[in-house]
């Protein structure tokens, strides 16, 4: 798939996502929880598939080991901040209803590394899109129950959705060429913590789902496919 077209993708679905979270509400999206376990698994699998063994093919593979771990580091970080809103903690409910720019930023770097490592002869971003989806929907209803107004949850749609797409951008620039694979190496290690979270932290008081055990396995089977 060309890079515009995955930044389209990306864009609009993303922001299809949040307004169906917006205008349906929780009550109505019952499934969006196993779509988030599906997401965490698929993202997993193409982190796996795509990623891990690109890093590993480079001669200084070792030193690029630390780049990964940063990346679990790093997103470990951010979620003091976002509260875990990349892997669809939205629980917690704004104080007030100005812009919330803590969780904007907070999920822009996160979106931005997320779509650093994205090419056109890879599948990545079939895992960010299957991530990005039920994480926009949780988002959208989080905004809704909060009460913000339609103006700025447009802004922060809008400006989540061209995060990711940006981050390539930015990573295909001369400048940024020679740190391809540091940075690729950085974004597998938020795209591992993240995918795990998600796995693990949707089950309940962590007891065995037979359900959930599909889903995970359907979603690694699917990648491993893609």
């Amino acid at each position: 798939m060309s890079l515009p077209l995955q930044y389209t993708a990306l864009i609009s679905l993303v922001l299809m996502g949040f307004l169906l979270g917006v205008f349906v509400g929780e009550k109505k999206a019952p499934y969006t929880k196993l779509l988030l376990v599906f997401s965490g698994a698929f993202l997993l699998g193409t982190t796996f598939f795509e990623l891990v063994p690109e890093i590993y093919q480079q001669e200084d593979h070792h030193r690029l080991t630390l780049f990964v771990l940063a990346g679990i580091l790093l997103q470990t970080f951010l979620e003091f901040f976002s509260k875990g809103a990349e892997h669809g903690h939205t629980h917690n409910r704004f104080s007030q209803k100005s812009f919330p720019w803590v969780l904007f930023l907070s999920l822009s770097a996160h979106a931005l590394l997320e779509g650093a490592p994205l090419s056109e002869d890879s599948n990545l971003v079939f895992g960010v899109l299957v991530h990005k989806i039920p994480v926009a929907i949780l988002l959208g209803i989080l905004f809704r129950s909060a009460e913000i107004s339609k103006t700025l949850t447009v802004l922060f749609a809008i400006g989540f959705s061209l995060m990711s797409p940006l981050g390539n951008i930015l990573m295909n620039q001369d400048w940024s060429l020679p740190y391809q694979s540091e940075v690729t190496a950085l974004s597998v290690g938020i795209l591992f913590h993240v995918a795990t979270i998600i796995i693990f932290e949707t089950s309940q008081d962590h007891r065995f789902n037979l359900r959930k055990l599909v889903v995970v396995c359907l979603g690694i089977v699917m990648s491993y496919l893609l």
